[in-house]
């Protein structure tokens, strides 16, 4: 009787997942995919023959720069919220339970603000009149207030402000499985903290450097509106350069053309670490 109940549950749970999969992940991006080998029209944004010339346009040196200098910014991003969440997740993890949860909630509970608004209050605090200016001049650390704004400093500050908790919260939760047997095996064999570290610790934690890694680089490269707000026209990331093709130049099959190298590399990221993790997984056993 139980399981004559579950059954028609379970059927309905399988359809919803996948009519979702389906008409809002699917079918969007066949259609991107079907925009970026269509030709441009003033008229109606697409139109045919089927071309390639969208993908052709992103060989353009110009386009080309954005990219690497996009790539650029996020690797930088990345490397930052790296060397920062590294050393906290462990620290994290450390702590008792109770606080843990607490310095956990802590680090979610931006998330409850939308991440526009807080780039905004970013903004505020980075101005020339900001509260940092204001503070460092107050305390004497300079004369005059520093020019913060509109730089490519500001765009990493930024976008290491929103996606520092993607890094941290995957290493915090192979921090977690880190077995302390292990740990101690290596100091009784004779090896000191900078070996452990290095040989123990470190490729112990690598999936969770791995994963966090893949949870800010691409995203990273996608958020258009940090370097809007902070950047200015210099500091442009990918995002940008498909914000501006749909909305501004109308050129929809060379933004959809972007959004697909830019989908097909985080489609790249995500198997190189599952290819990896697997590896990792077969040495270790």
């Amino acid at each position: 009787m139980r399981s004559a109940l579950q059954q028609p549950f379970k059927t309905a749970v399988l359809v919803l997942v996948w009519g979702w999969l389906l008409f809002l992940v699917f079918t969007p991006n066949l259609l991107v995919v079907g925009a970026s080998v269509m030709t441009r029209d003033p008229g109606s944004f697409i139109s045919l023959p089927i071309t390639l010339d969208a993908y052709r346009q992103l060989l353009n040196p110009l386009y080309l720069d954005v990219f690497l200098h996009s790539l650029y910014m996020a690797s930088m991003t990345t490397l930052v919220c790296l060397v920062i969440g590294y050393p906290f997740a462990w620290a994290l993890s450390k702590v008792p339970r109770q606080r843990q949860v607490l310095l956990i909630f802590l680090l979610i509970v931006p998330f409850w603000t939308n991440s526009l608004v807080r780039t905004y209050a970013l903004k505020l605090m980075l101005a020339t009149n900001g509260l940092l200016n204001n503070a460092l001049m107050s305390l004497g650390l300079i004369e005059e207030p520093l020019k913060l704004l509109y730089s490519e400093g500001a765009v990493i500050i930024g976008l290491v402000y929103l996606l520092l908790p993607f890094m941290i919260l995957p290493l915090y939760s192979v921090f977690e499985d880190l077995r302390e047997d292990l740990l101690r095996a290596s100091h009784d064999l004779g090896a000191g903290h900078f070996a452990t570290f290095v040989h123990v610790i470190v490729p112990l934690t690598l999936p969770g450097v791995l994963a966090g890694v893949m949870l800010v680089l691409l995203p990273a490269m996608g958020l258009f509106f940090v370097p809007d707000i902070l950047g200015g026209s210099r500091n442009l990331l990918v995002g940008n350069v498909i914000k501006n093709q749909f909305l501004d130049a109308r050129n929809w099959p060379f933004g959809a053309a972007a959004s697909i190298v830019l989908t097909l590399t985080m489609a790249f990221l995500m198997f190189a670490h599952r290819l990896s993790k697997r590896r990792i997984g077969e040495e270790g056993a």
